[in-house]
């Protein structure tokens, strides 16, 4: 591979996107005051087409193309789990998210948080719904560094020096000033960008691969092989005493997903709950993307691909570099780059918004103008990128990885609140309080009890176990109903105070 013409066609990519992000604003243009709707939900204007690619491309992160084909990579069957888990997202937003969207336009929510706050009567509930969702978001924000640097690393730019330091940071700058400007409107035109280079990637890269290995029977074949003659643990095939895990992981990841705060704000953007549905059923193309990235993981094992240690997630760009011209190689190195920049660009707004909604006006200025919420909110949105640079330059991926898992782990917790709250207001404050607290507190204690890993076994011989999150959601819940029983209970008794008249 030539490293010029590489590099040459990435800068272009990358600067393509840079120019697209310019005319953001002219994307669905509104005459109305400054707003935090207006700036991190687009006016709430974004149709079909758009919120598709918004929504595709804010869920199926750079990360998660560079991650599940290394997971398959370095443990086989498994790794798979992400394509059930993604297709079970579909008709869950299609239940799920044109109710919240309707719900948010009604009242004027920003987040999920406003909706919790409202329902519920209860400030606290709302604070700790939005500081999950903070939480959570900024190491999935860190982790889209991470897919940057798996792409530097294949191209020969050492990601750790400073080359490598100043081309993630001017990366990351041209999203923050876009999104500082437009806010939602950038990572929506980017993202028309990304769906065209990434599907194009996908399906030339397997191609290649196809064709040289002389169809998928050579693929299996040759992986199959390699995989007897090595002493790795990796398989293609999933054992019985796998499947408890990979079932639990794709019910549990799914879940936990569309209580994300990016995933929320880019189908609030939406222009109607319909625009969702629709959307909802056509999200399954991205799917068929990731199957093919997940296949390269498999390709990569094929034709024997030898990763950095600990650095899986660099198989699919060091297969590329193997099969193709140095400028191909950059137009599909450009176009995981440009992944990157949509998810990052809504979880930083996202978080941004939850923050100044939820803590801002609730605790610190409750009488902030509109004006003036967009901008601390446009200046928050810059602090979470520049901390997800630091917190990546400063320390391990593994410690990227590790908090990332613990974040789906926690934005489960909220799922009693928000989802079960769109259909009954019957659970109480207090009690979603303390399952969330139980649920948080048990979910970290057994993923750091576990050396950080996503499942907690069931003391049956040759089980991997159940995913942490389910478990630690259970417990909410169980906890949650109960208490909510017993308040009902104890005003069902003679003499009892009459309940206080509820939203």
């Amino acid at each position: 591979m030539t490293v010029g013409p590489m590099a040459a066609t990435l800068m272009a990519v990358i600067g393509g996107s840079s120019l697209l992000a310019v005319t953001a604003r002219r994307l669905n243009p509104s005459s109305d005051l400054p707003s935090l709707g207006g700036w991190a939900l687009a006016d709430r204007s974004l149709g079909t087409g758009w919120t598709w690619l918004l929504l595709g491309g804010s869920i199926f992160t750079s990360y998660t193309f560079t991650a599940v084909p290394g997971l398959v990579y370095g443990n086989g069957a498994p790794a798979f789990f992400a394509l059930p888990y993604t297709i079970i997202v579909c008709p869950l937003a299609f239940v799920l998210l044109p109710r919240m969207w309707a719900v948010a336009r009604k009242h004027g929510h920003v987040t999920a948080a406003d909706f919790v706050r409202r329902r519920y009567d209860s400030a606290p509930l709302a604070l700790v719904v939005a500081l999950t969702g903070i939480l959570a978001t900024m190491p999935y924000l860190a982790l889209q560094l991470l897919g940057i640097r798996a792409v530097l690393d294949a191209a020969g730019v050492p990601s750790r020096a400073a080359v490598g330091d100043c081309v993630m940071i001017a990366i990351f700058a041209g999203l923050a000033i876009a999104t500082y400007r437009h806010g939602l409107r950038a990572p929506a035109v980017i993202s028309a960008l990304k769906g065209v280079a990434v599907f194009g990637s996908a399906v030339a890269v397997c191609w290649l691969v196809l064709d040289r290995m002389n169809g998928p029977e050579g693929v299996f074949a040759a992986a199959a092989t390699r995989l007897s003659d090595s002493t790795a643990n990796a398989s293609l095939v999933l054992t019985p005493g796998q499947q408890p895990a990979f079932v639990t992981l794709a019910i549990g990841s799914a879940l936990a997903l569309l209580m994300y705060p990016h995933v929320l704000t880019a189908a609030f953007a939406a222009s109607d709950a319909a625009v969702l549905r629709r959307v909802s059923i056509a999200l399954p193309l991205w799917t068929v993307v990731l199957a093919l990235f997940g296949l390269l993981g498999i390709a990569a094992i094929a034709m024997g691909v030898d990763t950095p240690e600990n650095g899986a997630e660099a198989a699919v760009p060091m297969l590329t570099a193997l099969l193709m011209p140095g400028p191909l190689v950059g137009l599909v190195f450009g176009a995981i780059t440009v992944g990157a920049l949509v998810p990052a660009a809504v979880m930083s707004i996202a978080a941004a918004t939850s923050f100044v909604r939820n803590v801002y006006v609730e605790y610190v200025h409750p009488t902030a103008t509109p004006k003036r919420q967009v901008r601390i909110a446009r200046t928050v949105s810059l602090t979470a990128k520049l901390g997800a640079v630091v917190f990546v330059f400063g320390l391990r991926d593994q410690d990227a990885i590790n908090l990332q898992l613990l974040g789906g782990v926690w934005i489960l917790q909220i799922f009693p609140a928000v989802a079960v709250g769109l259909y009954t207001a019957r659970l109480r404050p207090a009690a979603l309080l303390a399952g969330w607290s139980a649920g948080m507190l048990l979910g970290t204690a057994l993923v750091v009890r576990g050396g950080f890993s996503a499942v907690v076994p069931l003391g049956i011989p040759g089980s991997a176990g159940v995913y942490v999150g389910l478990v630690a959601l259970l417990l909410n819940l169980v906890i949650s109903l109960f208490l909510t029983f017993l308040a009902e209970a104890r005003e069902r008794w003679p003499g009892a105070a009459s309940p206080s008249p509820r939203p």
